[in-house]
């Protein structure tokens, strides 16, 4: 157990699961003080079983909730906004509902996180927002994810400058070994990682422990801001 976060609350947005889980329990070995907020506030605090990690309601994509999550919580040192919405899909296959609601999740709530959180963020404290691989290297089927996650890299550098000295970073994860790979099936899924990890100059699949790692980096480093940690093996150099 470490204390970089050592009398810190740290809020963070998205599941009982994979890197949000991740981020929340090294947050929380580093000694802060945790809260996870999304949909389902029971599912969330079924996930974590410590005194120092609270569960909170949170629908990102409305800001009546996440107005009122700010009134509850108070100040806070960082928010983390894990959550996501991928719309997958070649052009011909992609449709209006599903761009609009990954943009809402990942770009717009973010965003309003950001206006209702920044007047309660303490002295030192950061945003960290989640971009992804795609935003950097194009592939056909990701039109979708790649735009999502290029409007939050450029996202990040915005509200970088407009809520300084707030610091504001983002982490570029490259394919991580969670859940959302799952339904492609086990053969499915065990061959893509295969490809993935012959292609990318670490030669292996990213874990959440991986991001979580990054995530700590840049709430920690207070010299940095306006930046997009890509955690990704190198895969968008290939």
């Amino acid at each position: 157990m470490g204390n970089a976060l050592r009398d810190k609350t740290v809020l963070v947005v998205g599941r009982g699961s994979g890197i949000a889980r991740a981020v929340t329990l090294l947050a929380r070995s580093e000694g802060a003080r945790v809260i996870v907020a999304g949909r389902d506030q029971t599912k969330l605090a079924a996930a974590y079983d410590h005194p120092d990690i609270s569960a909170e309601s949170l629908d990102i994509t409305d800001d009546e909730s996440i107005a009122a999550l700010a009134d509850r919580v108070g100040a806070v040192d960082h928010v983390v906004s894990t959550a996501s919405a991928r719309a997958r899909g070649k052009l011909a296959d992609l449709q209006r509902q599903n761009l609009l609601q990954s943009f809402d999740t990942k770009v717009i709530g973010p965003t309003m996180l950001a206006k209702h959180f920044a007047s309660q963020i303490n002295p030192g404290g950061s945003f960290v927002l989640f971009s992804g691989v795609h935003a950097f290297k194009l592939n056909v089927g990701y039109l979708g994810v790649g735009i999502t996650n290029g409007a939050v890299d450029f996202l990040t550098r915005w509200l970088a400058v407009e809520l300084a000295p707030i610091r504001v970073n983002a982490v570029s994860p490259g394919v991580i070994d969670t859940g959302a790979w799952d339904a492609m099936g086990e053969d499915g899924k065990r061959d893509y990682f295969k490809h993935i990890a012959a292609q990318n100059p670490a030669g292996r699949i990213g874990t959440p422990d991986d991001i979580a790692g990054a995530v700590l980096f840049a709430m920690t480093n207070t010299f940095m801001t306006g930046m997009t940690l890509r955690v990704d093996g190198g895969e968008p150099l290939t």
